[in-house]
C-alpha cells in the first residue's frame, strides 16, 4: 500500500471514531493556499488601513499572500458572521473590532453567533481612543463648557457616532449619565460622514478615531473637545482628556483591533500565527505608522486577549444595561 493511499485510510479511520483528523500541524501551515483576511469594515477605514498593514506584514513572514476581503453592513456584525462560518482550516483570519465582537449581541438578539465560542482569538492588534470634535462655531471649547452648554439646552445640541451601540456611542452614554445631561444621539454608518457633516454643521459634535479626528484637529478644520483615553495623544496635545473633567474623572474607554480565527482552528496554527502577528507589531516602521494615527500597537498572548476581551464585555454590558441601549 502506497504511503498516501495509507495517510488516506488512516485519516478515515479517525473520522469514523469521531476523532478530529490532525490535517494542520505547524510546519505544513500555510501551504495550500492565499489566506484571507476578513475586514468587517468598508476599504479605506480605520479598521481596514490596520487590516492591510498587518496583513501585508503577515504574509511577508508566512510566505503566503494574504487577501484582504471587506465585509461591510450591520456594524460588522456581517463580517464576523462570515468569519465564523469559515472553515477552521488556518485560511481564514478576521480583523474583529469592539463593536461586532463585544458590543453586538448585548444591544442586538438579532446577532445569532456567539464570538466567545465562534472565534478563537489570536491577539490584541491596537488600542485607540475616541476623539470628539466640535462643528465650527460651536460656543464649546472643552467638555467643561460643552457640559454647560448641553444644561442650558437641554436635548437641543446633537452628537454623531457610527452607530447604535458602538464604542463611540457608549463613550457618550457614560458622559451623559456621569455629567447629568441630554444629548440627541444621530447614528450614522461611518466616519468619513460624521466628519463632513460636523465641519459642514449638520450635527453638533462628532465621534471620530483617532486616524479620522487628528489630521481634522491638526488642520483646524474641526476643534478637539477631549479624547477617551486616561492620557493626552501625542499628536493632538492641545485636546485634553475626559477624565480632565471633574464629572469624568477616571473616564478611560478605548476602541480596539484584534486578529481572531474560526473556533477550532488547530492550536498549532494560532501558536504560529500568535508568534508571527507578534514579531509584526514589534517592526518599528509598523510601530510608527499606528502610532502616528494615535493608535499603540498591540502585545501579549491568545491567553492574555481572551482575558482583556471578557473584561471589557463585563465593562460595556454595564453602560448598556445603565443607559438601556438597544438597536434600533
Amino acid at each position: 500500500m502506497s504511503t498516501l493511499r495509507r495517510s488516506l485510510v488512516a485519516a478515515a479511520a479517525l473520522m469514523a471514531a469521531g476523532l478530529s483528523v490532525p490535517a494542520l500541524a505547524s510546519g505544513d501551515w500555510p501551504t495550500v493556499k492565499p489566506i484571507t483576511l476578513i475586514v468587517p469594515f468598508s476599504a479605506g477605514g480605520n479598521v481596514d488601513t490596520t487590516a492591510r498593514l498587518i496583513g501585508q506584514k503577515l504574509g511577508e513572514r508566512l510566505k503566503q499572500p494574504v487577501v484582504i476581503d471587506n465585509v461591510p453592513g450591520a456594524g460588522g456584525v456581517l463580517g464576523v458572521s462570515k468569519a465564523v462560518k469559515a472553515s477552521a482550516d488556518g485560511y481564514t483570519l478576521l480583523m474583529g473590532f469592539d463593536g461586532p465582537i463585544s458590543i453586538a449581541q448585548l444591544v442586538n438578539s438579532a446577532v445569532k453567533y456567539d464570538a466567545e465560542k465562534d472565534l478563537t482569538p489570536v491577539g490584541l492588534v491596537t488600542i485607540a481612543p475616541v476623539v470628539a470634535v466640535a462643528r465650527p462655531g460651536l460656543p464649546a471649547h472643552n467638555l467643561n463648557e460643552l457640559i454647560a452648554l448641553a444644561r442650558s439646552k437641554p436635548g437641543s445640541l446633537t452628537y454623531a457616532t457610527s452607530g447604535v451601540g458602538t464604542m463611540l456611542h457608549l463613550a457618550m452614554e457614560v458622559l451623559q449619565e456621569r455629567a447629568k445631561i441630554k444629548l440627541v444621539h444621530v447614528p450614522y454608518r461611518g466616519g468619513a460622514q460624521i466628519t463632513s457633516d460636523v465641519m459642514g454643521g449638520q450635527v453638533d459634535i462628532g465621534m471620530l478615531t483617532t486616524t479620522s479626528a487628528t489630521p481634522m484637529i491638526q488642520q483646524k478644520k474641526l476643534e478637539g473637545l477631549g479624547v477617551t483615553s486616561a492620557k493626552r495623544i501625542d499628536a493632538i496635545a492641545g485636546v485634553p482628556t475626559f477624565g480632565e473633567t471633574p464629572e469624568l474623572k477616571g473616564f478611560d474607554l478605548n476602541t480596539w483591533t484584534g486578529l481572531f480565527v474560526p473556533a477550532k482552528t488547530p492550536q498549532a496554527v494560532v501558536t504560529r500565527l500568535a508568534t508571527e502577528l507578534d514579531a509584526v507589531l514589534k517592526m518599528p516602521d509598523v510601530r510608527k505608522r499606528l502610532e502616528d494615527g494615535g493608535a499603540t500597537p498591540g502585545t501579549g498572548t491568545p491567553a492574555s486577549f481572551t482575558q482583556f476581551l471578557k473584561k471589557e464585555k463585563v465593562g460595556y454590558a454595564q453602560i448598556v444595561k445603565s443607559a438601556g441601549i438597544q438597536a434600533e
